[in-house]
C-alpha cells in the first residue's frame, strides 16, 4: 500500500523548564514517537523525491494552536503507523521551507500529493481522528488516480523547461535587458556537484515560474561552451550562481543548493523587488471575489463617506493603507477599499454594522474566516493588527452566510470632494396657511 507522511509540528508552551529545554530545541518529538522530524536536510529526501502522499503541518514552538494540536498530531501518528507517515517540521526555526510553500500562519497543514510543487491545503478539523479520515480519504482519491492513469507521479522533480538556456548570442537580451530578477547558474557538464545541483535547479525554476507568475528567471549557462559569459563574470569554479537585478552590479548567490533554500531566495528577491499590491476600490462583484480569491488574505477597509471627510480625509486613510501595502508586500495579500454605505450587505456580513468608520477586515476566502482591526485606523494599529494575522493570533469569525456576499455595481471615487445632494426649493407665498386648521386643545 501506498505510505501517507503527515507532518506536523507542534510547541511546548513558555516557561517549560529543566531538561525539556533540550527537546524544545529539538522539536516536540522524540525518537519514542512516532512523528517524523523534518528539516532543510532531510526534506528533499524524504519528502520531495519520495512516491508517497504527505500531509504536512508546518508549526512555531510559540504557538498556543500548534501546543494544543501535539496530543492529537502524536495520535494521529500512532493510528496510521505503517500506512500513513506523520511527521513535523519547525517553521520558526526552519523559515525557509516555510517560505518556500507560503506558510504564513500557524499550525499550518498541507498536503503533498503527486505534483510535489504544488502542495494543496488541509482544510479538515484538527481532532486526531479528523486527520485520520482526511488522511485516508485522499490516499483513496491518489490511489484511484493512479489507477485510472490520471495522476500519481512521484519524485517532486521540475521540469527543465522552466531552465532557460542562456548563451553569448541571448544572456544580454533576456537577462540585462528584461528588468525582472535572474538566478543564473554557470556550470560544466562534466562537473560532480553541477549534476548533483541539476534536478533541485530545475525544481526550483518550475516553482518560482509559478509562484511568482513569471517575475523571477532560472537560467543556466554551460560555461565551457560560453566562455565569454564566464569571462566576463568572472567565473572560476564550478557550479557558480549570479543573482541579477535591474541596474545593479551581479552578486554571487550565497545560500544553499537545495530546491528549498533556492526557491527561498527566489521569493524574497521578488518580494523585495515587487511593486507594493495595488489598493482597488470594490465597484463590483469581480472585483472583491478576484481578490480575495487570487490571495490568501484579501484586506479591506470601509472608509467614512466623503461627506464626512472631504477629498483630503480620504487620501490620508488611503495613504496609509498604501504604506502597509508596502510594508506587507512579501505576504502578496490583496487590499481593497470601499465607502461606508455603499456596501451594505458586505458591512453587515463582516460585522461592521454601519458605525464605527473607517474600518478594516481581513478575509481568508477559503475559509471564510475573517477578523477585524479593533485597534486604531492608522499606521501603528493596522501594522499591530496585521502583525497578529500573519503568525497566526487573533480573533477571527465566520463571515456571515458562509460565503462572500452579493456586491453592488458603483462608479469610482472621482478624487474629488462630496457634494450635498440638490433639493427642490418650494414657493409657499400662495399657501394659504389657516392657523386654525388642524388645531387640537391639549
Amino acid at each position: 500500500m501506498t505510505e501517507i507522511l503527515l507532518l506536523s509540528s507542534a510547541s511546548f508552551p513558555p516557561g517549560v523548564l529543566g531538561c525539556s529545554l533540550v527537546l524544545m530545541a529539538q522539536g516536540f518529538y522524540s525518537a519514542a514517537d512516532d512523528v517524523v522530524e523534518l528539516n532543510p536536510s532531510n526534506f528533499n529526501r524524504e519528502v520531495l523525491q519520495s512516491d508517497s502522499l504527505w500531509l504536512i503541518e508546518f508549526y512555531a514552538p510559540w504557538c498556543g494552536h500548534c501546543q494544543s494540536l501535539t496530543a492529537d498530531w502524536k495520535k494521529t501518528a500512532t493510528a496510521l503507523k505503517g500506512i500513513v507517515k506523520v511527521g513535523a517540521v519547525d517553521a520558526d526555526q526552519h523559515k525557509s521551507l516555510g517560505g518556500q510553500y507560503g506558510v504564513r500562519g500557524f499550525p499550518s497543514i498541507k498536503i503533498f500529493g503527486a505534483n510535489k510543487n504544488k502542495p494543496d491545503d488541509y482544510q479538515g478539523g484538527r481532532s486526531s481522528q479528523a486527520i485520520v479520515d482526511g488522511a485516508l480519504n485522499t490516499l483513496r482519491t491518489l490511489v484511484k488516480d493512479r489507477m485510472s492513469g490520471s495522476g500519481g507521479g512521484g519524485g517532486g522533480g521540475g521540469s527543465k523547461k522552466n531552465v532557460v538556456e542562456l548563451t553569448d548570442d541571448n544572456f544580454d537580451r533576456l537577462v540585462l535587458d528584461s528588468g525582472e530578477v535572474w538566478l543564473v547558474e554557470f556550470f560544466a557538464p562534466w562537473c560532480g556537484h553541477c549534476k548533483s545541483l541539476e534536478p533541485e535547479w530545475a525544481a526550483a525554476a518550475s516553482a518560482v515560474k509559478e509562484q511568482t507568475k513569471d517575475k523571477v528567471h532560472l537560467g543556466a549557462v554551460d560555461a565551457t561552451v560560453h566562455q565569454g559569459l564566464a569571462s566576463r563574470y568572472g567565473i572560476r569554479g564550478f557550479p557558480t550562481i549570479k543573482i541579477f537585478k535591474k541596474g545593479e552590479e551581479p552578486e554571487d548567490y550565497q545560500g544553499g543548493r537545495i530546491r528549498g533554500d533556492i526557491i527561498a531566495r527566489a521569493l524574497d528577491l521578488f518580494s523585495d523587488n515587487a511593486a507594493p499590491p495595488e489598493l482597488l476600490e470594490i465597484l463590483n462583484a469581480d472585483v472583491l471575489k478576484k481578490t480575495c480569491e487570487d490571495y490568501q488574505l484579501c484586506v479591506i477597509a470601509v472608509l467614512p463617506h466623503i461627506l464626512d471627510t472631504g477629498a483630503a480625509g480620504r487620501n490620508s486613510y488611503l495613504e496609509v493603507m498604501m504604506k502597509m501595502a508596502e510594508k506587507y508586500k512579501k505576504k502578496m495579500w490583496g487590499w481593497l477599499w470601499t465607502e461606508a454605505g455603499a456596501q451594505m450587505e458586505l458591512e453587515a456580513s463582516l460585522g461592521i454594522g454601519g458605525f464605527g468608520y473607517p474600518a478594516m477586515t481581513a478575509i481568508n476566502a477559503r475559509k471564510m474566516k475573517f477578523a477585524l482591526l479593533k485597534g486604531s485606523f492608522s499606521e501603528t494599529g493596522i501594522h499591530e493588527f496585521l502583525r497578529d494575522l500573519s503568525v497566526g493570533r487573533g480573533s477571527t469569525a465566520t463571515v456571515g452566510g458562509g460565503a462572500l456576499p452579493k456586491i453592488n455595481s458603483v462608479d469610482a471615487w472621482d478624487g474629488k470632494d462630496g457634494e450635498l445632494p440638490v433639493v427642490d426649493d418650494y414657493d409657499l407665498s400662495d399657501v394659504d396657511l389657516d392657523d386654525d386648521i388642524g388645531k387640537e386643545e391639549l
